[in-house]
Formats: structure tokens, sequence, C-alpha cells
């Protein structure tokens, strides 16, 4: 191997190892039996919530896991992979592929990072059921919201209960 192919090959190890590094999850999957359609439906989907898809040699994304202090991917390197980076929502991937892999018999979801912890398939699976930022936002929103709307109807109901007080 020629010395210019051997260090393209480095860079795209540390490229790879810094998006596992950087990612707020990656997720691990084999498009194998995808159709052209379905591939185009899935990259588009992806993209609109902020999700980089790569096809990547295996080879590399082992180097790349090693470098990035998780061995533990190496054992889903096995026949084509594609990975989910995402730098923003580390629900967004495993809500994606897993819409797509329910759909698509072909799509298998092999694992992934999650906050920097290698999860596998169940746990990206957990992690899909979750609603996204914006829901997960409301919902908080909601929970603290909840005791100031109880105080005012509190208040509500002694201003009302003293008016009826008044008026008999």
């Amino acid at each position: 191997m020629s010395e210019a192919t051997i260090a393209l090959k480095a860079e795209q190890v540390t490229v790879v190892s810094d998006k596992f590094k950087n990612s707020a999850s990656s997720v691990i999957a084999d498009l194998r039996g995808l159709t052209v359609e379905q591939a185009t439906n899935l990259r588009k989907a992806l993209r609109e919530e902020g999700v980089e898809l790569k096809v990547i040699k295996n080879k590399i994304l082992s180097r790349a896991a090693d470098a990035a202090e998780l061995s533990d991917l190496n054992d889903l390197f096995v026949g084509p992979s594609a990975v989910a980076f995402s730098a923003d929502d580390a629900i967004a991937p495993s809500r994606v592929l897993k819409k797509f892999a329910d759909e698509i018999e072909a799509l298998e979801i092999k694992g992934g990072v999650i906050d920097g912890k290698v999860v596998d398939v169940e746990q990206i699976n957990k992690y899909a059921a979750l609603p996204d930022k914006n829901g997960l936002l409301s919902m908080l929103l909601s929970t603290l919201q909840a005791p100031v709307r109880n105080f005012a109807y509190a208040v509500k109901a002694v201003s009302e209960a003293k008016e009826e007080a008044a008026e008999a």
C-alpha cells in the first residue's frame, strides 16, 4: 500500500473517531437490501433531523472505535455498516432508524453509542420510543407550570368562596 493511501486511511480513521467522540449519539445499522428509493427516503428523514448517515468500511470503523475508546463496538462491524451520527439530538438517529426498521424488513439496527456509552439494539429501541426534543421540553414546561397553575386555581376557589359568603 502506498504512503498516500495509508495517510488517507489514517485521516479517515481520525475523522470517524472524532465523530464518535463528539456525537450525542451514533447508531450503527445494516442497510443491505434497501431499494434506492428507501435509502433516499431514509437519508432525507435523517438529514431533516440533523443526522448524518455514512457508509464506512468496517476496518476504518474498528480502528476509529478503538481510537475513541469504544472497543465494544467492534463486534457490530460485521457485514455492511452505516453509521448515523447526531451532534445535538441523542434520540433522533434512534427514532428515525427504528421507524424505518419497523417499515422495512431489510433495515437492521446493530447497536450504537449514546452519550459516550455503547448500547445494544434494545436500548436504542427504548430511546426511539422517547419523544423528540421539543416534546420533552413541552413535558418539562408542563411539569414546571403545574404548581403555579394549581396555586392559581386555589386562589380563585378561595376568592369565589368569599364572594358567595358575602352575597349570602
